[in-house]
C-alpha cells in the first residue's frame, strides 16, 4: 500500500525535512495566516483578548476552546500557521519521526501536551473506522480538521476527508492545502512512489468535500506558486497551491 511507502520515505525525511523546504514552509505559514477570514473559524484572538478575565478566573471559567486536529501533520507546519489563533494543536501522521520532530518543536517552545502534541496513527483505513488509539473523547469534537499537502499521498482522499470530517463538530471547518494539476513526478524522483494524485481540479476537490459532508459554504482560492527541482527534462516544476474550506452541516 502507498501508505507503507509514505512511511517509509518521511521517516527517511524527517530530520532534514524543515531546513530542507525552509523557504517553502514559511510562504505557506504566511499564506495560511493572511487567509483566516477565509477559513472561517471564530478564532482564538493573537492579541490576548480571549484570556480569562479575573472574574473568570475565580470562577474557573475557562477561555473559549478552538481545537485543531492536523492530519499528515508531519513536523506541524499548519498547526505552527494556526498555534496562535487556536487552544490546542493534535497532530497524526504516519511517520515516526515526522511526529517525533513535530513534538520535539513543541518541546522547544516549552509547550505543554495538553497545548500542541502528534501522535503516530493512520485514520484512513478502509475496514477501521475508528481506531482505538484515537476512539477517546479527545480526538473528537475539533473546530477545524486540516491537511497540509497530504492528499496527494492519500490512496483514497474522500475516505481521508470523511474520515476527519467525522471528528469535527458540526459546524467546525475541513481545510485541505494541496496542488491543482500538475505534471506526473518523474519516476527517478525519490518521492514518485509516495504520490497518487498529481494535483486536484477544482471541481474534484468540492466533489470530495460534498461527498465527506464538508460542502457547506464551500470555497477555494489559488494561493501560492511553489517551484520543485528540474524534471528529467532539465525544467523546473511549477506548482501552483490552492487552500480549500467547507463546513460541516
Amino acid at each position: 500500500m502507498t501508505s507503507e511507502h509514505n512511511k517509509a520515505y518521511f521517516n527517511q525525511e524527517a530530520a532534514s525535512y524543515d531546513s530542507k523546504h525552509e523557504k517553502t514552509l514559511a510562504q505557506i505559514v504566511k499564506e495560511i495566516q493572511s487567509r483566516l477570514e477565509f477559513i472561517g473559524v471564530d478564532w482564538v484572538d493573537d492579541d490576548g483578548e480571549d484570556d480569562e478575565s479575573g472574574d473568570d478566573r475565580k470562577n474557573n471559567i475557562p477561555k473559549k476552546q478552538v481545537r485543531l486536529l492536523d492530519y499528515a501533520s508531519g513536523t506541524g507546519v499548519i498547526s505552527r500557521a494556526l498555534a496562535s489563533y487556536t487552544t490546542q494543536c493534535v497532530g497524526i501522521d504516519l511517520s515516526d519521526s515526522m511526529v517525533a520532530t513535530y513534538n520535539a518543536r513543541a518541546d522547544n517552545q516549552g509547550l505543554a501536551e495538553s497545548e500542541m502534541r502528534a501522535y503516530q496513527g493512520d485514520l484512513t483505513v478502509p475496514n477501521d473506522s475508528n481506531p482505538a488509539k484515537f476512539a477517546s473523547e479527545n480526538f473528537f469534537d475539533f473546530d477545524i480538521a486540516a491537511v497540509g499537502l497530504g492528499f496527494h499521498h492519500f490512496d483514497d482522499p474522500t475516505l481521508a476527508a470523511h474520515r476527519l470530517v467525522e471528528r469535527l463538530r458540526i459546524g467546525g471547518v475541513l481545510l485541505v492545502l494541496d496542488f491543482l494539476p500538475h505534471e506526473k513526478m518523474h519516476s527517478t524522483h525519490a518521492a514518485s512512489h509516495t504520490v497518487t494524485h498529481h494535483g486536484f481540479s477544482r471541481e474534484a476537490i468540492q466533489k470530495i468535500f460534498d461527498d465527506a459532508g464538508a460542502g457547506k459554504d464551500f470555497a477555494i482560492e489559488d494561493v501560492a506558486v511553489v517551484f520543485n527541482k528540474p524534471n528529467e527534462n532539465g525544467h523546473e516544476m511549477r506548482r501552483q497551491l490552492f487552500l480549500a474550506r467547507g463546513t460541516k452541516a
